[in-house]
């Protein structure tokens, strides 16, 4: 079992904030394709991931859906219980499964409201995130495929412990707002550039630097701007 400090922004919570919060915690576990809320629910709770990564969704009225964000240990789920609305247009669901803590949101909003340090910790989160959005927006416009799936799995790798990730092209596909075959292609590339290696929803990335180099500027945008923010 994991630890609340195992998420970045548990962690950074001034001590007595965290022990103010730590009996209304919940350790929950979060299999594969588990939708934490659908577009336009009324959001109960916030979820802290310390394992697990969550993609955020915008999904069309045809059921087309295209991933806005990802976030894993560094972050939290829930962020407009705090930011003044209960509701948001967007899908979170989770593309890798693990664990996470989840508190209730009203429990949040008054520690929101009662404590500067962990209002200037979670806007200063929310900064980041909304970074990703926009970045994330750009890339889907004007970078390639090739591009954006190098982004995406770097992205996916930095809230994980290792070099693996259990996922099928569909979901990616799905995650990207592309065609599969599209992702059955760049990955291809990838596995004969010795990147990656893909087998049956497995993913290793077996050369890191390389798929660096491979990746447009807006993962190293994203990268940057979060550790400005969240130092």
């Amino acid at each position: 079992m994991h630890h609340p400090p195992d998420n970045y922004l548990l962690g950074a919570l001034p001590p007595e904030v965290l022990r103010r919060l730590i009996p209304d915690l919940e350790y929950v576990d979060l299999p594969l394709g588990t939708v934490l809320y659908e577009s336009g629910d009324v959001l109960l709770h916030v979820y802290f991931p310390v394992d697990c990564i969550v993609s955020l969704l915008y999904v069309l009225a045809d059921g087309f859906s295209a991933e806005i964000a990802v976030v894993g240990n560094d972050g939290l789920i829930g962020s407009a219980l705090f930011m003044g609305g209960d509701t948001t247009p967007n899908r979170a669901i989770v593309h890798c499964a693990g664990h996470a803590y989840r508190v209730l949101g009203e429990r949040v909003r008054a520690e929101f409201l009662r404590n500067g340090g962990l209002r200037d910790l979670f806007l200063r989160y929310t900064q980041a995130l909304i970074t990703q959005m926009a970045q994330t927006a750009v890339c889907n416009r004007h970078h390639s495929l090739d591009q954006q799936l190098c982004r995406w799995l770097l992205l996916s790798l930095d809230q994980l412990s290792s070099n693996q990730l259990n996922m099928t092209q569909d979901l990616i596909a799905s995650m990207l707002g592309v065609r599969r075959e599209g992702v059955t292609e760049a990955a291809g590339k990838l596995q004969r550039l010795g990147v990656i290696h893909y087998q049956r929803g497995h993913i290793t990335v077996l050369d890191r630097p390389k798929l660096e180099l491979l990746c447009c500027e807006c993962y190293r945008v994203v990268k940057k701007e979060t550790e400005r923010l969240m130092q």
